[in-house]
């Protein structure tokens, strides 16, 4: 049978630009309050928002030049980056890669498909924030920072010196990004950009060759590259994400721990995994994760289906969830309402899923390492 039009790959890639932080790697959701920390034992006040999209896109040096004069710092640049450094250090390694990565980048190497990774930090903040990550130093074909190109993101020097490196043109280079620079770089670069961006990040829309919520929904084949083989029928393995959630009258939201969310903002879709309640209740549950388009500040929406039971099961309490499947993503009609129909279809997988080896042993992950016993 011939693949329809759209299945087509859009270009013939021979080699993928990965960026670092919010893209591959959970950084900047950890270090998001550091600068108004940092700050604030000056008495001065930060609007982290219009901060960030200030310094976007700048050196270190000349993010440091200009917070120290904006803030009227009794410091010279390199004394700030000298004490704020070290705070930024602590936090890159708690950080853990966001969801699809690893699966992705193992699953290049795999198949032979040189990559990149291209940041905007420099190389040794780039060698620290992997250290503790397995294997990814080994999997990038080339590593490069902005200190070692003439300039960083939105210039184009980044990617255009990684496709050099590894002797492509950028043609056939396809960039994985999350910001709005990097977008902007690829688009300099002239070369294929898939946007991956946090929730805040609309600009990068636009400008994108295709925009996902997660690396979860990416399909290599659009790109000329090997299709994924790692479905279990319906349901994809993925590395347990844990969250802990209320329910009260039917609404459910994150559990947020001062004043973070345990989520990237690229959790999104249809998730199946385990609901603890006490150390002597679980139950097997279906999760969709999105956004609340019609908040008037933006929320994270949670819809919970437990199988075999209700949602009064977790009424008024406080649940932790270990989501160990994925089934799909999202759209805007899902995350308002599901018909019966579709949730049955989706308790039907998640149920059969989690009777195999690939998930069950899951199920005693250490959120749930005290009950592991029978769903009442």
């Amino acid at each position: 049978m011939s693949c329809c039009e759209s299945c087509k790959p859009k270009t013939k890639i021979l080699a993928v630009i990965f960026d670092l932080d919010g893209t591959i790697l959970d950084t900047e959701r950890l270090t998001k309050g550091l600068l108004k920390e940092y700050l604030a034992k000056y008495g001065k006040e930060v609007d982290m928002e219009r901060e960030e999209k200030k310094r976007m896109g700048m050196t270190q040096k000349e993010s440091a030049a200009a917070i120290v004069k904006d803030y009227g710092l009794p410091l010279t640049p390199d004394q700030f980056i000298k004490e704020i450094t070290p705070m930024y250090s602590e936090k890159w390694l708690q950080a853990k890669p966001l969801p699809g990565a690893n699966r992705l980048m193992k699953h290049l190497h795999k198949h032979g498909v040189p990559f990149a990774l291209a940041s905007n930090s420099l190389r040794e903040y780039i060698d620290a924030k992997i250290s503790l990550q397995k294997g990814w130093k080994e999997y990038f074909s080339v590593i490069l920072g902005s200190d070692q190109v003439k300039s960083g993101k939105p210039s184009p020097d980044l990617f255009e010196e990684a496709a050099k490196r590894m002797g492509v043109t950028a043609t056939h280079s396809l960039v994985i990004e999350d910001s709005l620079v990097g977008v902007q770089a690829a688009n300099a670069a002239k070369m294929k950009v898939v946007a991956v961006p946090s929730h805040s990040e609309t600009d990068c829309y636009a400008l994108a060759d295709s925009v996902l919520h997660s690396l979860l929904e990416f399909q290599p084949e659009q790109w000329g590259l090997p299709p994924f083989d790692d479905w279990v029928e319906n349901a994809l393995p993925i590395e347990p994400i844990h969250v802990t959630i209320v329910s009260i009258n039917g609404s459910v939201c994150e559990v947020i721990e001062n004043g973070v969310s345990a989520l990237p903002d690229q959790i999104f879709g249809v998730y199946f995994g385990w609901a603890k309640v006490d150390p002597h209740k679980r139950f097997k549950v279906v999760v969709s994760i999105g956004w609340d388009q019609f908040s008037c500040i933006s929320k994270r929406k949670f819809h919970i289906c437990i199988i075999d039971g209700n949602i009064d099961c977790i009424s008024g309490q406080q649940t932790q969830l270990t989501l160990v499947g994925y089934i799909r993503g999202l759209n805007s009609k899902d995350i308002t309402s599901m018909t019966v129909e579709v949730l049955e279809e989706y308790k039907s997988v998640a149920n059969v899923s989690m009777d195999l080896p690939m998930f069950v042993h899951h199920s005693c992950e250490p959120l749930l390492s005290e009950a592991c016993a029978p769903e009442d």
